[in-house]
C-alpha cells in the first residue's frame, strides 16, 4: 500500500469523557454558539497545508469583518505544541488536523462543541467526512479535505502475467499466486512494517467498527466477523508471501513499483502527482480501477480525513466555523487547493467532487484505457460511513504500530493482534474513566 500515516501519541490523559461531552454539550461555555458575532474579530489558524496561506488572504480581502492570521505549524510536534498553547490559554482558533486526532482533542477537553454553530454546513459535504469531525455525535470542526482509495496497477505486467485487475481482496490474493506462478519474486502489494493503514483500510471497508456509540458507552470491538475478515486477507497476504514490505521511511521504496517488482497498489489523490517524478521508468504502463471490495453488490472503501478543528478557548467559534467551511466548500477556494500547482494535495470533502477531478490526474501516468476520472469519482462515493474515530485512536493507532511489524514477520497473527488490541484499548479508556464495553 503506498500509504504513509504520521501519527501522534496522545500523551496526556483524558480526564472527563468525549461521550459525557456528546451527550450533555459538556461544560463549555461556546457549546451550541449561534453564528451571531457583531463587529471585526482576528482570527489564528494554524495549518500546515501548502497554498492554505494565498486562500486566507483571498478571505482576508473578501471579509474585512473576519481577519485570519495564518500561521505554518509544519513540524512533528505541532499535536503536542497545540496542547500546550490550549492549557496555557494562548491556542489559536483554528487548526488543522486529522480526524483521529480531533477525536482524542475532543476527548482530552481541548476543544470547542461547535454542533449547533456547524449544523448549517453539514449538508455540504459528505457523511463520513461529517462523522470525522463530530466523534460521538457532538461537532467540533469542519471536514477539510478527503483521501478515498482506489487502485494502480502495472497493467504492463498484468497482461504479461495473465490477470486482470482486482475487483474483491480474493481476487487480489488469486491474482498475486498467479502472477508468482510465472515470477516467483513479484509481489501483488506493499506492506511496510512501520504501517498498519492496509488493516485499518480493510476493516472499514469490510464494514468492521471498531470503535461505536451505544446510549451511554463506547463499545470496542476489534473481533467481530468484519473485522476479522479484513484481518483474514492481511494474514494470506503474510502467509502466501504475496506482499513486499518496503519501508516508506525508505527514499528508495518507489522502485518497487517503478521497477516492477510489485505491481499493484492501493493509493489516493494526494499521491497522484508523486508518480510524475517518482516512476520514471514505469510511466505510461500504469492504469486506475476501482479499489478492491468484499461485497460487490454493496461497494465500499475508506479515507482519510483532513479537518480544521475549533481549539477550546475560541471567542468566536461561529466566525471560525463559517471561515472554516469557506476554505473547504467554497468553489474559489477549492478551485485553487485543488490546483496541483498549488502543491496542497487536498482533495474536497464535499459531495459533489467532479469539478475538481480532472486536473489533478498525471495523464503522462497512465495508458488511457480506464477511466481515471470516473475513478475517483466512484472512489469518493464509497467511503463508508459506519467508521469512527474513539476517544482514544491516536494511541491506539501506536500500539498497532508496535505489534504491526511482529505480523509482517509472522511472530504474530493478525487475529491475536486484533484480540490484543482490543484489550489494550479497553484498559486504556478505563483508566481515562471513559466508560467502554467490549463488543464481541
Amino acid at each position: 500500500m503506498f500509504r504513509t500515516r504520521a501519527f501522534t501519541t496522545v500523551a496526556a490523559a483524558a480526564s472527563l469523557s468525549l461521550l459525557l461531552a456528546a451527550c450533555s454539550g459538556g461544560d463549555n461555555t461556546n457549546a451550541g454558539a449561534s453564528p451571531s458575532t457583531k463587529g471585526k474579530v482576528k482570527l489564528e489558524f494554524w495549518s500546515w497545508t501548502e497554498g492554505i496561506d494565498t486562500q486566507v488572504k483571498a478571505w482576508n480581502k473578501e471579509h474585512p469583518e473576519t481577519q485570519v492570521t495564518f500561521v505554518n505549524a509544519a513540524g512533528d510536534t505541532v499535536y503536542q505544541k497545540l496542547r500546550a498553547a490550549v492549557n496555557a490559554g494562548t491556542a489559536p482558533c483554528l487548526s488543522k488536523m486529522d480526524g483521529m486526532n480531533l477525536a482524542n482533542f475532543a476527548a482530552e477537553g481541548l476543544l470547542t462543541d461547535i454542533t449547533k454553530t456547524a449544523a448549517p454546513y453539514a449538508s455540504r459535504y459528505t457523511t463520513p467526512a461529517w462523522n470525522a469531525v463530530s466523534p460521538g455525535g457532538t461537532t467540533f470542526g469542519i471536514p477539510t479535505g478527503s483521501s478515498p482509495l482506489f487502485t494502480a496497477y502495472r497493467a504492463d505486467l498484468f497482461e504479461k502475467y495473465g490477470i486482470q485487475a482486482p475487483k474483491t481482496w480474493d481476487d487480489l490474493i488469486a491474482a498475486g499466486k498467479k502472477a508468482q506462478k510465472q515470477n516467483r519474486d513479484v509481489k501483488i502489494f506493499n506492506m511496510a512494517g512501520e504501517d498498519p493503514s492496509t488493516l485499518v483500510d480493510l476493516s472499514w471497508q469490510a464494514n468492521a467498527q471498531w470503535y461505536m456509540v451505544d446510549g451511554g458507552h463506547w463499545v470496542i470491538d476489534f473481533t467481530s466477523p468484519e473485522a476479522l475478515k479484513a484481518g483474514d486477507i492481511v494474514q494470506q497476504l503474510v502467509d502466501d508471501n504475496l506482499a513486499s514490505n518496503a519501508s516508506y521511511a525508505d527514499p528508495g521504496v518507489f522502485k518497487t513499483w517503478d521497477l516492477g517488482k510489485t505491481i499493484a497498489m492501493t493509493t489516493s489523490t494526494w499521491q497522484l502527482p508523486i508518480y510524475d517524478t517518482n516512476f520514471p521508468k514505469s510511466k505510461g504502463t500504469w492504469q486506475l480501477a476501482d479499489a478492491p471490495v468484499f461485497d460487490t453488490a454493496k461497494p465500499q472503501t475508506s479515507s482519510n480525513f483532513d479537518v480544521t478543528a475549533v481549539l477550546k478557548g475560541c471567542k468566536y467559534p461561529d466566525r471560525a466555523a463559517e471561515f472554516a467551511a469557506w476554505l473547504s466548500s467554497g468553489k474559489e477556494s477549492l478551485t485553487a487547493l485543488t490546483d496541483p500547482a498549488s502543491k496542497s494535495g487536498l482533495f474536497p470533502a464535499v459531495k459533489d467532487v467532479s469539478p475538481y477531478v480532472d486536473k489533478i490526474i498525471p495523464t503522462e501516468m497512465f495508458n488511457g484505457k480506464s477511466d481515471s476520472a470516473n475513478v475517483i469519482t466512484t472512489a469518493a462515493s464509497r467511503v463508508g460511513d459506519q467508521w469512527q474515530y474513539g476517544p482514544n485512536y491516536a494511541a491506539m493507532y501506536s500500539e498497532m504500530q508496535k505489534q504491526w511489524g511482529k505480523v509482517m514477520k509472522k511472530q504474530l497473527t493478525v487475529k491475536e493482534m486484533l484480540t490484543g488490541l482490543q484489550e489494550w484499548v479497553l484498559d486504556d479508556l478505563k483508566s481515562k474513566d471513559i466508560k467502554a464495553v467490549a463488543g464481541s
